[in-house]
C-alpha cells in the first residue's frame, strides 16, 4: 500500500505542525487496514526561511513516524515561498486483509472515532480568533494516530518494533464483521461516507445528527463565520444526496461537510457485533460511537436525522 498527503501549516507551533502532518499521511494506510512500513517526507520551504521552523516540522513528523513504527527513509526538498509538509507512506498488508472503503451491508451499524470539527476551528486559528481550549481539542484530535482504532478493528497487532515490526494474528470477531471502513478527511463526514454507500451494493445511510461528536468550539466557529472553502465546495458537490429528515440546525448541516484534518475512521459493523466493537475501542482508549447505520438501497442516498 502507499498513500501521499502533504499541506500547509494549519496550527503555528511548527512541532505540532509537523505531528498532525504525520498523523494525516498515515491514516490512510490505518484506513486500509495496512502498517505503515516507510516513508518519505515531501518538503516545500521557503529559501531564505528560518532553518530552526524547518527542523522543528521534521522533528515533531518524525515523533509520530516512530510512534508509529515507520521508518523515514529520506524526502525530496524544493525551494516554495509557501511551507508545505507530509510523507508518501508505504505499508503492508496481507491482500487477503486488505479493507475496502466498499462493501457496507444493510443492518451494518456506522461508528465513528473522532469528532468533527478541525476545518472550522483551523480557519479561526489561521485568523488568530481560536480560543486556547479550540485549539488544544483540535491539536489532541490531530496529533492522534489511528493506530490503535484500526489494529482493534482489524484485530490486527504487531509484534517486534519499528520496522522490523510484524502483523500479529488476527483476532476473532467482532472485527470479521467490519465490512468496510474509511477515514474522515478532507471531504467531510458526508463525503466519505458517500464514497462509501457507492462504492458498496444496494445500500444506503442514516445519520443522527445528535449523535455525531463535535470538537469543542466546532459550533462556534460555525456561527462567527469561519467557514473553510472546502466546507462550502464539499455541501455543493455531495449536499445533493442528503435529506434533513427533521429540524436539524444550520451548524451542524455545515460541520457535517467540514473537511478534517486527520479524522477518525468511519466503520459499517454487523448490527449484532457494533456493541462488542464500541466496547472494545473504548477499552482501547479510543472515544468510538455509533452514529447512524446502512439501511436497503433508497433515495436521498443519505437521511440526516436528529
Amino acid at each position: 500500500m502507499q498513500t501521499v498527503d502533504f499541506f500547509t501549516p494549519i496550527v503555528d507551533d511548527p512541532y505540532t505542525f509537523g505531528q498532525i502532518a504525520a498523523a494525516n499521511s498515515l491514516s490512510d494506510i490505518y484506513a486500509m487496514g495496512a502498517h505503515p512500513l516507510t516513508a518519505l517526507a515531501l518538503v516545500c520551504f521557503p529559501e531564505k526561511g528560518d532553518l530552526e521552523i524547518l527542523e522543528r516540522i521534521l522533528a515533531g513528523g518524525l515523533s509520530k513516524m516512530i510512534e508509529a513504527g515507520c521508518t523515514i527513509i529520506g524526502g525530496h526538498s524544493i525551494r516554495d515561498e509557501e511551507t508545505k509538509f507530509g510523507y508518501s507512506v508505504t505499508g503492508t498488508v496481507s491482500p487477503s486483509h486488505v479493507v475496502k472503503n466498499g462493501g457496507a451491508r444493510a443492518g451494518d451499524r456506522l461508528l465513528l472515532t473522532k469528532a468533527l470539527g478541525t476545518g472550522v476551528i483551523s480557519t479561526a486559528i489561521k485568523k488568530g480568533v481560536a480560543k486556547q481550549t479550540w485549539i488544544d481539542a483540535a491539536v489532541a484530535s490531530m496529533t492522534t494516530l489511528n493506530k490503535i482504532a484500526a489494529e482493534v478493528v482489524t484485530g490486527s497487532g504487531r509484534v517486534g518494533t519499528g520496522a522490523l515490526a510484524r502483523p500479529a494474528e488476527r483476532s476473532s470477531a467482532p472485527n470479521g464483521s467490519v465490512h468496510a471502513l474509511t477515514d474522515i478527511t478532507g471531504f467531510g463526514l458526508i463525503g466519505h461516507l458517500r464514497e462509501m454507500l457507492l462504492a458498496s451494493e444496494n445500500v444506503s445511510a442514516q445519520i443522527h445528527a445528535s449523535r455525531v461528536p463535535l470538537l469543542e468550539g466546532a459550533i462556534e466557529c460555525v456561527r462567527a463565520g469561519y467557514i473553510p472553502g472546502g466546507l462550502n465546495a464539499n455541501r455543493e458537490f455531495a449536499e445533493c444526496v442528503v435529506d434533513y429528515k427533521e429540524n436539524i440546525s444550520d451548524e451542524m448541516k455545515a460541520l457535517l461537510f467540514d473537511p478534517q484534518t486527520s479524522g477518525g475512521l468511519l466503520i459499517p459493523v454487523a448490527g449484532d457485533h457494533a456493541d462488542e466493537l464500541i466496547d472494545a475501542l473504548n477499552s482501547a482508549g479510543v472515544s468510538a460511537v455509533e452514529v447512524g447505520k446502512i439501511l436497503p438501497s433508497a433515495k436521498p442516498l443519505i437521511a440526516v436525522m436528529a
